[in-house]
């Protein structure tokens, strides 16, 4: 890859950072955060999940992502379903109160969305999404790792 290009990635993923901050800090979606949401939109998706494999799936320590947990616990947003051969052992479930808040976080965070990308095409939308979606895996890879190109799609 080219320099010029590193640079104009390297600025303008800061300069989103920052506006994504500023937005964040000063228009909430709703009763969730991020950390809420990603927790409760993996539950919801894939189906109850327990901790570890929740911090596996983000890339966090368990302890965070047990206490972002206890949190949505205490929230009535997600309950525990105890692990029948650990006795130690739990997965959780989201609730009818979490999928709820889910649901209307989502939608705001879409409508804001779309208000952002009203002047795209969907070709546009769509390879934006392709690229967002591959640059995101790329975290994913170890280090030294040829990087996998399946077109761009999912």
């Amino acid at each position: 890859m080219k320099e010029p290009s590193l640079e104009t990635i390297e600025l303008e993923m800061a300069i989103l950072f920052r506006r994504m901050t500023s937005i964040t800090n000063k228009k909430r979606f709703g009763n969730l955060d991020r950390s809420a949401y990603l927790l409760l939109h993996q539950i919801s998706s894939h189906g109850s999940a327990g901790v570890k494999t929740l911090a596996d799936e983000f890339h966090l320590d368990i302890s965070t992502v047990s206490r972002q947990a206890a949190a949505l616990e205490a929230k009535g947003y997600v309950y525990r379903i105890p692990d029948p051969s650990d006795g130690r052992a739990y997965s959780l479930q989201i609730t009818e109160l979490g999928a709820r808040e889910l649901l209307e976080y989502k939608e705001a965070r879409l409508a804001r969305f779309t208000e952002l990308l009203k002047h795209w095409s969907e070709e546009e939308c769509s390879a934006f999404g392709q690229l967002l979606q591959k640059f995101n895996r790329t975290f994913l890879e170890p280090e030294g790792t040829p990087k996998r190109d399946n077109g761009g799609g999912s």
